[in-house]
């Protein structure tokens, strides 16, 4: 038998202290979420309803098809920064019309929907998940342009928005711009470059530069609607390819567009699957406070994959990562979940031979971090461990079936690299709560500090000053620990979301559908060399 079974107790004070836990970090999280959904705050929300205007998640939900879900993606970006959490805009995946979308929407009540450094680099990661999945975009807009006291940071790399939407159109890929305000200088080329465009009666400013830039260019008078009007583009200027008399009508006019792009996913829907035997709720019990101690990754995945089947390959080699295949909602699915933190030279080979297996089988790859990295040590290097490290990484690099990561604990050093970091370009990754990423652990950070600098002082004879360096550590300590928290990393876009634990499964089925609407193909070979 192949499915799996738990020994979780979930009566057990172990349990209830990693639920306890969890559920802590997840509240702080949630905290978060909630101020990326508050926007600007009340009073231009208030100011922007006022106006007879929808907010930008309600326009996401007149747009979807109706109880289906939407998968938003990086709603922390900006946190930590000088920005709004959430900068200002809200992109994710959801179905239109039955056809998987990507769905970006200006936030008009943060700073008039102007983009900021961190809502360049959110539109650009929605644009490259669209295009690695072909996947239509759907551009829900209003933005006064770009956050002009840190256009230095915007400019240049902004220039990526107009290359994605034209390689997206290139590619086969459809584009449909709703334009619901302002949509100017640089931002008015996200209507000029889509496939489709819809514009709202009396609401849509669309032009290049407005009446006042006019005027100190030209000296021509001029106002917004014979400028950039919805009624002058769809009646003389034909930027528009359909003139919508609300809002409402607009996001009907975009189902509409949808609706007729005869788009056929790669693969079909594999359809209903059996869900896990054990309960998701559960999941917030099994990854303890201190990601020190242990936890067995089996009782994640039983609670992951469907009818909790797993098959696991070299179950008795390299046991600190766990390897097999399984189904989650019917699609065919590779894993790999450390076990123990620690990789060693086994568990290294152990995955590089195991993702060449899932190439050769075009199935997708799954990790589920819990890795402290490779291990050190003198045995260790004798015996290999950075040419075996090396294979790994090296297969992971250049595999090309999707990979989905997860970082359920700790993902540090190279191993964060050989577990398919961002860096490696998963489809998707995401955290749970729990999670912490960085070079390595703050204790191990700042008393490898403290090591370098006692030796220096050693060598130039000088005394050491252990009362400063006990602050110094303490200090590195708490900066590591505050920049390796989950909440940190998704403020940067290290991840795609943190997640609550129990929607891992709904979380990954829905990852796995929007990448099964593009071929999904193996490497034959071309790995490069591994080193023996």
């Amino acid at each position: 038998m192949t499915v799996l079974s738990s020994r979780l107790d979930a009566t057990g004070d172990e349990y209830a202290a990693n639920r306890a836990s969890m559920l802590e970090r997840l509240a702080a999280v949630e905290a978060e979420h909630a101020r990326a959904l508050a926007g600007g705050g009340e009073k231009y929300v208030t100011r922007h309803r006022a106006r007879g205007k929808l907010l930008a998640r309600e326009r996401v939900e007149l747009l979807l098809d109706p109880d289906t879900p939407f998968l938003e993606l990086s709603p922390l970006a900006g946190w930590g920064s000088d920005y709004a959490v959430g900068a200002s805009i809200v992109t994710g995946i959801g179905v239109v019309e039955g056809v998987e979308c990507v769905i970006t929407a200006n936030d008009p009540t943060v700073r008039g929907g102007a983009s900021n450094p961190w809502t360049l680099k959110k539109a650009l990661r929605a644009n490259e998940i669209a295009y690695a999945n072909r996947l239509p975009v759907v551009s829900l807009v209003e933005s006064g342009g770009a956050d002009l006291p840190s256009q230095k940071e915007i400019f240049i790399p902004g220039g990526g928005l107009f290359r994605d939407l034209t390689r997206l159109s290139a590619a086969g890929v459809p584009t449909v711009a709703v334009v619901f305000g302002n949509s100017t200088a640089g931002g008015a080329y996200v209507p000029g470059m889509s496939d489709h465009v819809i514009m709202v009666k009396e609401q849509a400013k669309v032009f290049l530069g407005g009446p006042p830039l006019v005027k100190m260019a030209t000296g021509e008078e001029s106002d917004d609607e014979s400028l950039g009007g919805a009624e002058m583009h769809a009646s003389v200027s034909g930027l528009a390819d359909h003139f919508a008399v609300d809002e409402r009508d607009a996001l009907r006019l975009a189902r509409r567009v949808v609706a007729r792009l005869n788009r056929r996913k790669a693969h079909p829907d594999p359809g209903p699957a059996a869900p896990p035997l054990y309960g998701e709720d559960e999941l917030l019990g099994v990854v303890p406070g201190d990601l020190k101690v242990p936890f067995d990754p089996r009782e994640v995945i039983a609670r992951v994959v469907d009818g909790s089947d797993f098959d696991e390959v070299k179950a008795r080699y390299g046991g600190s990562l766990v390897v097999g295949w399984a189904r989650l909602h019917g699609y065919p699915v590779g894993i790999l979940a450390n076990a123990q933190g620690v990789l060693f030279s086994e568990e290294s080979q152990k995955a590089a031979q195991f993702i060449q297996l899932a190439n050769q089988r075009d199935v997708p790859l799954v990790f589920l971090h819990n890795t402290t990295g490779y291990m050190v040590g003198r045995d260790y290097e004798q015996g290999g461990i950075i040419k075996h490290g090396a294979m790994m990484i090296n297969a992971v690099a250049n595999s090309r079936v999707p990979h989905l990561s997860v970082l359920m604990g700790a993902s540090y050093g190279a191993g964060h690299y050989g577990m398919c970091g961002r860096a490696f370009d998963p489809r998707f990754l995401f955290a749970w709560p729990s999670a912490k990423s960085a070079v390595m652990g703050p204790q191990q950070l700042a008393g490898v500090l403290s090591i370098v600098a006692r030796q220096s002082a050693a060598a130039r004879g000088r005394p050491y000053d252990d009362e400063a360096d006990a602050a110094l550590r303490e200090m590195v300590e708490r900066q590591i620990e505050s920049e390796s928290l989950a909440t940190f990393l998704s403020g940067r876009l290290y991840d795609d979301g943190v997640i609550d634990p129990r929607d891992t499964r709904t979380v990954l089925g829905m990852c796995l559908s929007a990448i099964h609407s593009a071929p999904v193909e193996g490497v034959r070979g071309g790995f490069g060399v591994f080193r023996m």
